[in-house]
């Protein structure tokens, strides 16, 4: 009995950081290379099968390097992504070194924003994973690109919030083996 009070302990620390360690953002460049932000050469070399490789989580960071003097990035809705629309784009970066912070969860739409380098496949889908929150609450994205509205967390429950996965949780199952 006296072994698993300090193996349980070893496994809560453990766990406890490896779980830390996947929340930490990351710089992601774009593509996997620097010159990745071009058109592609054939269709089973787009940066939408790199993206789909790739899992991307709120707070990461998408870097593009490109020619500033020939191309931008363009971040766009979805509407304006499948018709290749450079007239209205959320947000346009043109300084070749363009850095992104993936602020939320959802779905991002990038397009060049390059005469015709869109209709050639110079574009990218960013699929953002749901955030983690201690209270249970998440929060999304529209179809369309655009952040979601602030809703407020929902209240802590009356039993205390002890939730499975939690820290404080975690304590208490390690507390009560270690009693029994």
């Amino acid at each position: 009995m006296g072994i698993i009070v300090p193996i349980l302990t070893f496994v809560f620390l453990l766990l406890t950081r490896v779980s830390h360690a996947d929340s930490k953002p990351r710089v992601i460049l774009v593509g996997g290379s620097a010159a990745s932000w071009k058109v592609p050469d054939s269709h089973d070399k787009t940066l939408n099968h790199w993206a789909e490789t790739n899992r991307f989580k709120v707070g990461d960071i998408l870097v593009w390097k490109y020619d500033a003097k020939v191309d931008s990035v363009l971040q766009v809705t979805k509407e304006d992504y499948a018709s290749c629309n450079t007239t209205k784009p959320l947000k346009h970066f043109n300084d070749g070194d363009t850095k992104f912070e993936l602020e939320h969860s959802g779905t991002y739409f990038f397009i060049s924003g390059a005469p015709d380098h869109c209709v050639k496949g110079e574009k990218i889908t960013i699929l953002v994973l749901s955030e983690r929150n201690i209270r249970g609450g998440s929060r999304g994205c529209s179809d369309d690109g655009s952040p979601p509205s602030k809703t407020p967390a929902p209240a802590p429950n009356a039993a205390g919030g002890l939730k499975v996965g939690s820290g404080v949780f975690l304590t208490a199952v390690v507390f009560g083996l270690a009693m029994a």
